[in-house]
């Protein structure tokens, strides 16, 4: 099994959003030629009735690159369903035994109280990341306990963890630390942060932000700002520091259209490095 988290940075990595098998495949083999180090599968888009482990490890086998699996109950046309924390976790195990080198594990997992904001009884916690009411944090000791026994059971399986946090705020350089920090503590192999861009002084703390964590997280972390204000830090930030550039080979109806395209961050990052 290839590691996601071991990889020379920044990643390029295919974002496949597909329906079928066949067509998951193909969109692999696209991001394969056009130049991706890595894969991210987001396995709810895909039709239900391939939510098994011999689909799953077909579309894994078919290439050589590092899979990241992910599961948001996000349909191929991004409409939302509701599916509990056990059946979300259950899909991603199945991944797990299928091969897929690492799991997405989104920072609310068993608790989805804490996906729109913390939960009222943990919002007086002493951090300073918490002034803005960030998304999908966990503060309850026993949901962390459980996070900490997920990620422990993926890792007997040979497989790592991604734990993601879109935090749908502003957020300040320091407080990107602290909470990288803070997750940091459960052993993921990587920390995945997504903050919202508003202004272009947004750009500017992103950029802060990754040179900050490169000194004081020793985990290996994505941060960028998500938005048009701060769209260049999804491939100025994994150039310092960030990991990871998210990019679709082309786009479709299920892709995302604020990811870059695949080929021509290729040619942004090559020429880049040229320079650094």
């Amino acid at each position: 099994m290839t590691s996601f988290a071991h990889k020379e940075s920044p990643m390029l990595i295919g974002v496949v959003r597909r329906e079928t098998v066949r067509d998951a495949i193909a969109d692999i083999k696209n991001c394969e030629v056009h130049g991706a180090t890595g894969i991210d599968l987001h396995l709810s888009c895909l039709k239900r009735e391939l939510w098994n482990e011999e689909s799953l490890r077909t579309i894994i086998s078919s290439t050589r690159l590092p899979i990241l699996s992910l599961h948001y109950s996000h349909n191929y046309d991004y409409s939302l369903f509701e599916s509990t924390e056990e059946e979300r976790v259950a899909l991603l195990m199945t991944a797990v035994r299928a091969g897929t080198s690492a799991i997405d594990m989104q920072g609310y997992t068993f608790d989805q109280a804490s996906k729109a904001g913390v939960r009222e009884e943990f919002k007086d916690a002493p951090l300073s990341f918490l002034k803005n009411n960030p998304h999908e944090v966990v503060l309850d000791p026993k949901i962390i306990e459980k996070q900490c026994a997920l990620i422990e059971e993926v890792h007997s399986l040979g497989s790592e963890v991604l734990i993601s946090t879109h935090t749908g705020i502003q957020m300040k350089a320091e407080e990107v630390v602290e909470l990288a920090q803070f997750l940091e503590k459960r052993n993921p192999d990587v920390i995945k942060i997504v903050s919202v861009s508003k202004d272009e002084e947004d750009l500017a703390e992103a950029i802060r932000a990754a040179l900050l964590l490169k000194k004081e997280v020793r985990t290996v972390v994505h941060y960028h700002a998500a938005g048009a204000p701060a769209r260049l830090s999804r491939i100025l930030n994994p150039l310092l520091n960030g990991y990871l550039i998210f990019c679709h080979d082309g786009y479709h109806a299920g892709a995302n259209f604020e990811q870059l395209d695949l080929e021509t961050a290729k040619t942004a990052v090559d020429a880049l490095k040229k320079l650094m």
